[in-house]
């Protein structure tokens, strides 16, 4: 019976497992999975080899449900789904366990633009690879929710969401300021913090429309947007969510 486990690697780590698995000579096969298939839409695939008979169908269901799609190395000995910081574009089987694709992905420096924003608190910056080579932090006055009720809670609330307005408006003008050098050149973009927050900041913000098409999944984790956070978010973002089965024993 197989049982996994799941963690995440940083890209450092990512790079040793693939160095690891090319020296095994395991009977295997690598299948490359982009994301928005479907559990169905997988298993039709796995299909057409039998060689994908053995697979469990967790790995199904975790490559179904990864944003940014998945690898999955699956040998006699060693099993592993790894989902990349970056898309997979490609759908396709092959034998043995194929790292090239993947290492060349992690071995590219790619820019990546970075906006950190809950109500009161943003963070933006720039890293080339894993150097953060551009950050900015600040602050804004936005009161905390009213749970009274009347007309001084209505007052209240509109005062708030003027606070809000303005407190997002500032940080749109320091998004244009400092980002507009890198804008075509970024590879990526991420946001992380509050995913309301985040809307309403792309909705006020429209220089914020041209990297639509260079989203990476949104860290919603964040509480306090920070510098130092910002640093742990560069390695964040280069990081791999990893599944590993082993034979119970």
């Amino acid at each position: 019976m197989l049982v996994s486990k799941s963690f995440k690697l940083t890209r450092e780590k990512t790079v040793e497992l693939l160095h690891r698995l090319e020296t095994y000579n395991d009977e295997a096969i690598t299948i490359f999975l982009p994301s928005g298939l479907s559990t169905d839409a997988i298993s039709s695939f796995f299909q057409k080899t039998q060689k994908t008979q053995s697979i469990s169908y967790d790995a199904i269901r975790l490559a179904a449900a990864s944003p940014t799609g998945s690898i999955l190395f699956w040998g006699m000995t060693q099993k592993y789904l790894v989902s990349p910081p970056f898309p997979i574009k490609d759908q396709y089987i092959i034998n043995g366990f194929e790292t090239e694709p993947l290492l060349a992905v992690l071995s590219t420096d790619y820019t990546i633009g970075i906006v950190l924003v809950r109500l009161g608190h943003y963070s933006i910056g720039v890293c080339h690879g894993e150097k953060l080579i551009l950050h900015d932090s600040g602050t804004g006055l936005v009161h905390g929710r009213q749970r009274q009720g009347g007309s001084s809670a209505a007052r209240f609330q509109r005062r708030r969401q003027d606070q809000t307005h303005h407190f997002l408006e500032r940080v749109g003008e320091h998004l244009r300021e400092r980002l507009e050098p890198y804008a075509k050149s970024m590879d990526y973009f991420v946001y992380g913090g509050a995913r309301v927050t985040i809307l309403k900041l792309q909705k006020q913000v429209p220089f914020l429309k041209q990297f639509n098409k260079r989203l990476l999944p949104p860290l919603l984790e964040i509480q306090d947007p920070r510098f130092s956070v910002l640093e742990k978010v560069v390695t964040d973002i280069w990081s791999s969510k990893v599944t590993e089965w082993q034979e119970d024993r």
